[in-house]
Formats: C-alpha cells, structure tokens, sequence
C-alpha cells in the first residue's frame, strides 16, 4: 500500500486505471487491425512487382540475345568500323531518379534523359544501315526494360523491408502489448471485486451490530 493505493505488477490498482487500461486495449487493438490492413497491402503489392518483374526478365533475355545477333549481323554485313562510327555519335542517357509513395513506402521512380545528339530519327532512318538500325532499336528497348526492372527489383527491396518492419510491430502488439494489458485488467479487475466484497462484508457486520445495539 501506499499513499492508499495498492501496487501489484506496477499497476495502479484503481478504478481510473481500469478505464485507461480498457482505453489502452481498444486503441492497441485497432492499431493492430490498421498495421495488419498496411501488411496485406504491402504483400499484395510485392506479389504484384514480383510477377511482373518474372516476365520482364523472360523479355530482356530473348531481347539481349537477338541483340547480340544483330550486332553480329552487322558486323558481317557492315563491318565493325561502321558500328563503332554511329556508337560514337550517340550521347549518353541521364538516369533521374524520383521518389513515389505506396502505402507509406519511398519507392524509386527512374526516368531517361537523352541529351540532343546527331543520332535523330531521320537521320538512323536515312543514313545507317539497316543492320545497324535494328541492332540500335533493339538495345533502346533493352536499355528500357532493365530501367524498368532495375526500379521495380529496389521497390521490392523497400517493399520487402516495411513487410518485416510492419511485421514485427504488429507481433509486439499482438503477442506482448496486448497480453501484457489484458493481464493488467485481470490484475485490477480482481483487486477491485476483493476490495467491493471486503467492503459489503464490513457493511454487514456494522448494520447487524447496530441492529443488535438497538434492540
């Protein structure tokens, strides 16, 4: 006991700590619900990336290996020199990398910059070879389709990172939060049904002296 109020497990063993205990469970609860909702989200949209992501690997591996057989078609038809005279006018793209949200999650959102060069599309369709221009669109659509999976492999990482941190939140809620104040209620709950039936006891006992006193 002290200062009237009696300590078990730290819990105040009160009735205003009754209420916040209650209070404390609901709140913990729908907090769980809510962390529980983030996390189907956040797995469904990893599931989503993920098969997506499988199909764009199959593609880029048929794309590289017609690339390549293009490239060396090329060479047969036009020769090296010719590949390397049209690679050196070509500029080098510029990766932007944003951000955008998914359920609280910073995910890349990578864009191409292509700084102007003498490569126009008149100027591959009227002045390169053949050969040459389908190995160039080619690798285009190959160099797109890696920034495509490049971006969506690092979404899966954060993706795969909030799951487990969203995860063990909710474990801790579940399984030592919400326990833990279950049992403070069980706790307060008893002390207060003993400290009622002391009191009607007592109660009992006065009203039958005074009823004894007064016959």
């Amino acid at each position: 006991m002290a200062n009237g109020i009696v300590m078990a497990n730290n819990v105040r063993l009160t009735r205003i700590e009754l209420m916040n205990t209650k209070k404390r469970i609901k709140v913990a609860s729908r907090g769980l619900d809510l962390l529980k909702m983030k996390r189907a989200a956040l797995v469904m949209e990893f599931m989503k990336i993920n098969s997506e992501i499988k199909g764009l690997r199959e593609n880029v591996r048929n794309d590289i290996e017609l690339g390549i057989n293009e490239i060396k078609m090329s060479e047969i038809i036009d020769g090296t020199l010719e590949i390397e005279r049209v690679s050196y006018m070509s500029s080098n793209p510029e990766v932007l990398i944003n951000t955008k949200n998914i359920m609280g999650v910073k995910i890349p959102d990578l864009n191409v910059n292509i700084s102007k060069n003498t490569l126009s599309n008149e100027y591959l369709v009227s002045s390169v070879p053949v050969s040459v221009y389908d190995a160039i669109l080619t690798f285009k659509k190959i160099f797109s389709e890696l920034l495509v999976i490049a971006q969506k492999e690092s979404s899966m990482r954060k993706l795969l990172y909030e799951i487990d941190k969203t995860n063990r939140r909710s474990n801790a809620i579940e399984n030592i939060m919400i326990p833990r104040l279950n049992l403070n209620l069980k706790i307060i709950k008893e002390h207060l049904d003993e400290r009622e039936r002391d009191s009607f006891s007592t109660l009992k006992f006065v009203k039958s002296h005074v009823v004894e006193n007064e016959e």
